[in-house]
């Protein structure tokens, strides 16, 4: 493997890890796509560094646990924005 796939690849895990970051968030941080993020945090990195792949699978995981909370929430707050803060039964 290339030294800056590498590099990148514990560049973005330290980020997961620091901020708790999802998926979508390093990408958009880093400008790069989410296929990518997810190859390189959880292929890539296993290679170079096994120990941080290990942490940034935990956050992973629970940021999958919980993605059918956030799209509740997100779908929530876009119906009430659509809708003037209207409530309905």
């Amino acid at each position: 493997m290339k030294d800056y796939i590498t590099r990148r690849a514990k560049e973005l895990a330290c980020y997961i890890i620091e901020h708790n970051a999802t998926v979508r968030d390093a990408a958009k941080k880093f400008d790069i796509s989410k296929s990518t993020v997810h190859k390189d945090v959880t292929e890539r990195l296993e290679e170079a560094d096994p120990g941080l792949a290990a942490r940034v699978k935990m956050i992973l995981d629970v940021n999958l646990s919980q993605r059918h909370i956030r799209g509740g929430i997100a779908t929530k707050n876009k119906f009430r924005k659509t809708h003037n803060g209207r409530t309905y039964a």
